[in-house]
């Protein structure tokens, strides 16, 4: 898998490589950038959404389900782990994603709860409920 390539001069705009396409990044003015692009999160909202919504498009076709589209909604935040009575941290934040996936076309019941199980199993959503590990070192 080739890598992401991310520049920056002085300022929190980022130019992005994702292999032949080219993507901006940047923070709000109010957060001291120039709005020029998306933020991280967004990035990492339309991540969870765009492979939920590629998840979903594979397993209608494998299945039959008559599926004409999906429009997919997804806000991120975070809140203190104390104040999660669920939640198993207890210390730090805790981010939370809330997608809302509407399903376009004539699906029966069992179909919209089917999609809706495999939502959970596009791989973003995997990779983002699972332990994660990053490895960072400095190269020259």
């Amino acid at each position: 898998m080739q890598p992401v390539i991310v520049r920056a001069g002085a300022s929190l705009r980022n130019d992005i490589e994702a292999g032949p396409h080219r993507m901006v990044a940047d923070e709000p003015v109010r957060d001291g950038g120039t709005e020029a692009g998306p933020t991280p999160y967004d990035f990492l909202a339309a991540a969870l959404g765009t492979c939920t919504s590629m998840t979903l498009r594979v397993v209608a076709a494998r299945e039959n389900i008559p599926l004409e589209g999906v429009e997919i909604s997804v806000a991120n935040d975070r809140m203190h782990a104390k104040d999660c009575a669920d939640c198993l941290t207890q210390n730090g934040y805790i981010h939370r994603f809330t997608v809302e996936i509407k399903l376009l076309g004539t699906l029966t019941t069992e179909q919209r709860e089917r999609m809706l199980a495999v939502a959970k199993r596009c791989p973003v959503h995997k990779t983002l409920t699972s332990e994660i590990r990053i490895d960072e070192r400095l190269v020259d």
